[in-house]
């Protein structure tokens, strides 16, 4: 129970809880392969068992932790499940849970070198790390004109990078009298919907969002955007931002950036790279072939919590010219100045995101780097590599099935030739037996299967089991 007088949790009681919760977290991992892949409660469900209010006293720990196992446990969807082959991972390992318990219990409060200047060189340095650790440009490097930011989501990361091409393409005007309707910002048909989003929030409007049209593999078609920057500049209009995808959310098409780029160049537009998923398997360098090009960019992201063992949240922003960014998120009222902001020495961090406050995210991913070995990453995005394309060959020697989209890692796009009903009866099936979790697509407009190869904890065993599910779903169905 909570201290009569303070009501706060002793530390001796703290120290027992937390094993208690750690030991409980273990237990997790090791028996996450038991639970049905995708959570079967029903909506409303978890809100039913909950007392309709708060309790006047406080309760003991062991009976609020006993009902996470009753309550909340069936209404999880596992996605530390080696099962879980669904959207893209998120995925975490046991130094990454550490580092961020680190982080919890540290408790700082990132927004100011001032503030905690650990926790604003640590990121600094570790996303210079990175930088040579995927073959990166050094332009991204802190110690040149660019720099290095851990960002919640790509989505942030496509926001800010908009929000400095905004101000770049105004000369900073934007922020002072809003857009004038005239900015125009560029994507692919396959480019993540966060980037419209962010061209909603940041005052351009969804109508000024040209999406472009893409190749037979589901790229950009670099003509194409040449020819309707063209036209918009011809209209007066005034374009200003390009997103490039190396490894769409729905095939991992990979945009050619070093053709956008040349465009982008020609017509002064920013160059955003986003390649959330695909981004860390250029931790290998064969498959460096993703940044190509990348010397073009004026920022770039990927998500170390989607592939590289780093649990959620945890995106890699970087910018070729940080003095962009900066003048166009930075806001400094009289309480938030100090001597080393006034120096000019340092990072503050604050004027590198959307929010005031940031926690210490450069932890997690420390530990996991370390702990791991560049040798270690490797070894993980190689394996599901080759997982992924052998089930893609097992896709192609099935003559019910058609692959859907190239598999240049380890995304495979791949559906029934019956059509889309038997495709969508085939997910629901899977999904409904728990043994595995898929989600789809559309692609050339018929429904398309996906089967992601990342989780931590996918072995060979994992996706030998789920073609053979599939292919039990399949004959069920009445496929032969």
């Amino acid at each position: 129970m909570p201290d009569p007088e303070s009501f706060h949790m002793s530390p001796e009681e703290f120290r027992r809880q937390g094993h208690a919760v750690v030991d409980w977290i273990a237990d997790y991992c090791s028996r996450v392969e038991s639970f049905p892949v995708l959570s079967r409660v029903q909506p409303g469900e978890i809100r039913a068992q909950l007392p309709q209010h708060p309790p006047q006293q406080g309760e003991s720990f062991d009976r609020i932790f006993a009902d996470v196992e009753r309550i909340i446990l069936p209404g999880i969807t596992h996605w530390q499940s080696p099962n879980f082959f669904a959207y893209f991972p998120t995925s975490t390992s046991g130094p990454a849970i550490l580092g961020d318990l680190l982080s919890t219990g540290l408790g700082v409060q990132g927004m100011l070198w001032s503030t905690s200047p650990a926790c604003t060189e640590l990121e600094t340095h570790v996303l210079d790390w990175l930088v040579p650790m995927l073959g990166l440009p050094d332009k991204l490097l802190s110690s040149s004109s660019g720099g290095g930011v851990i960002q919640d989501a790509a989505s942030s990361a496509s926001l800010c990078a908009l929000l400095a091409a905004r101000e770049r393409a105004t000369q900073f005007a934007s922020n002072r009298k809003g857009c004038d309707g005239r900015l125009i910002a560029y994507i692919s048909t396959q480019t993540h919907s966060s980037v419209e989003k962010a061209v909603k929030i940041a005052g351009l409007g969804s109508d000024n969002l040209r999406a472009i049209e893409v190749d037979q593999n589901f790229a950009m078609r670099p003509d194409t955007l040449a020819r309707q920057v063209e036209a918009d500049e011809k209209a007066g209009l005034v374009p200003c931002f390009v997103c490039a995808t190396v490894g769409t959310t729905s095939s991992n098409a990979i945009d050619p950036v070093r053709e956008i780029g040349g465009i982008c160049r020609e017509h002064n537009l920013w160059l955003h790279v986003d390649s959330a998923m695909s981004g860390t398997a250029a931790l290998c360098p064969e498959f460096r072939f993703l940044h190509d090009g990348m010397e073009f960019a004026d920022s770039y992201c990927f998500n170390p919590h989607k592939w590289m063992l780093t649990n959620f949240d945890c995106d890699c922003f970087y910018v070729a010219d940080r003095k962009h960014l900066i003048r166009t998120l930075s806001v400094l009222p009289e309480y938030l100045r100090n001597q080393a902001t006034e120096s000019g020495a340092v990072i503050d961090y604050r004027d590198w995101q959307v929010p005031l406050g940031r926690r210490f995210r450069s932890l997690k991913l420390w530990f996991v780097i370390r702990y791991y070995g560049i040798e270690g990453l490797q070894r993980h995005v190689r394996e599901h590599v080759r997982l992924a394309q052998q089930f893609a060959a097992w896709v192609r020697e099935d003559a019910r099935f058609e692959l859907a989209a190239p598999v240049p890692l380890n995304l495979v796009c791949f559906r029934l030739r019956s059509g889309d009903a038997e495709n969508q009866k085939l997910m629901d099936q899977l999904n409904h037996s728990g043994d595995l979790y898929l989600t789809h697509t559309r692609l050339d407009g018929k429904m398309t299967l996906r089967l992601c190869v990342g989780q931590t904890h996918t072995e060979a065993r994992h996706v030998e089991r789920a073609w053979q599910r599939i292919q039990q779903a399949t004959a069920q169905l009445g496929q032969s």
